[in-house]
């Protein structure tokens, strides 16, 4: 290959005008890109081989990174290039180099651009507390996430400080003060982060990841000691959110950690990306809110009764996946087969499209 660099820019610039949301770039098939949930193969270009692998991703990498990457077989980094950003994930497959980009937009939107429903300003107006985003990868945890720090970023004076693995979305400081601090880059680990940013007279902490027991506690310490936090977790509700909290513990730690969670946490927010008749995608999202009823199952480890408190909490914000779903179909905006494939009781999802 001639310009590994040049072809990379190329097939970016293609993914950008195409409005896909990943690019990959994997061993004996087309570069392929993926628009509105659907894999679209780039059958213009060439199937690519193993040696051309090498020698693109090596240019995506860096020598820097390359090193890193040879040595650990996967990679997590972030990049611009032709002015847009890229989350990119390296890693290998039967000994081939292979990688994933996702395009980062550069312009964070609003949460009614993003289709979100009204009610999640709510935490955006948090003085302290645990704000959780939950649900499958790729279903815009962290796009969700960074609307809600950038309305805090606009309309209030506070210290923000976020831990990411990568940096994905770039915050211009406006009335607050934002710093984004990069696992290896800017510092060794996310719980030594969280402790250090105590220290920093921080008052908004965002995680990008919350991957093991000992982050999820400083996560909840920071919390309970008057800090507003968000974190994202790869779980499908707001019910299986505490479970795997809770769960991630020792056995001599659970009920301790049960008396935080039920205290410090504010909300879970559980999304998925639904693909719309019309084209695009649009949100279905679960709402909890921390209400003295939710707070009372956590601390009393009833965490299956969080769902029906969900349903029967409407009046006070609330909102289940189900009901979002049946709101959807009855908008126009998705199918009703859509909507049950993603539904998590669908007879309970048919009676509210039903009586709508």
């Amino acid at each position: 290959m001639n310009d590994p660099q040049k072809y990379l820019e190329e097939l970016m610039a293609t993914a950008t005008q195409n409005g896909a949301s990943d690019l990959h770039l994997s061993p004996s098939v087309h570069p392929t890109i993926r628009v509105d949930s659907r894999l679209v193969p780039l059958v213009n270009h060439e199937i690519l081989s193993s040696e051309n692998l090498k020698e693109i991703i090596s240019a995506l990498l860096g020598p820097n990174r390359l090193a890193r990457f040879v040595s650990e077989k996967e990679l997590d980094f972030s990049i611009e290039m032709n002015r847009n950003r890229y989350r990119v994930n390296a890693y290998q497959t039967k000994g081939s180099y292979a990688a994933t980009l996702r395009l980062i937009p550069t312009q964070i939107k609003t949460l009614a651009e993003l289709n979100l429903p009204p009610i999640l300003n709510i935490f955006t107006k948090l003085s302290q507390g645990f704000v959780l985003v939950v649900g499958p990868n790729g279903q815009g945890k962290s796009t969700t996430l960074a609307s809600m720090l950038s309305t805090i970023n606009k309309e209030r004076g506070e210290k923000i400080i976020t831990i990411e693995d990568p940096i994905e979305y770039i915050f211009t400081p406006e009335k607050s003060i934002v710093d984004q601090r990069e696992i290896d880059q800017d510092t060794l680990s996310f719980d030594k982060a969280i402790r250090a940013s105590l220290r920093e007279n921080v008052n908004v902490l965002l995680l990008s990841d919350m991957r093991d027991y000992e982050t999820m506690s400083a996560a909840i310490t920071a919390a309970e000691t008057g800090h507003l936090v968000f974190a994202t977790l790869h779980t499908n509700s707001a019910s299986q959110t505490v479970e795997r909290i809770i769960g991630s513990f020792p056995p001599n730690q659970q009920a301790q950690i049960r008396s935080q969670l039920a205290s410090t946490i504010s909300g879970v927010i559980s999304q998925r990306l639904i693909p719309r008749i019309q084209g695009g995608l649009i949100p279905a999202v679960e709402v909890m809110i921390a209400t003295s009823a939710i707070r009372t199952i956590i601390r009393d480890n009833k965490p299956r009764q969080l769902d029906q408190t969900i349903e029967t909490s409407q009046n006070v914000g609330m909102i289940s996946l189900d009901k979002s779903l049946a709101d959807l179909v009855r908008r126009k905006e998705i199918s009703l087969e859509r909507a049950e494939f993603y539904s998590i009781n669908p007879e309970l999802m048919r009676t509210y499209n039903q009586n709508q």
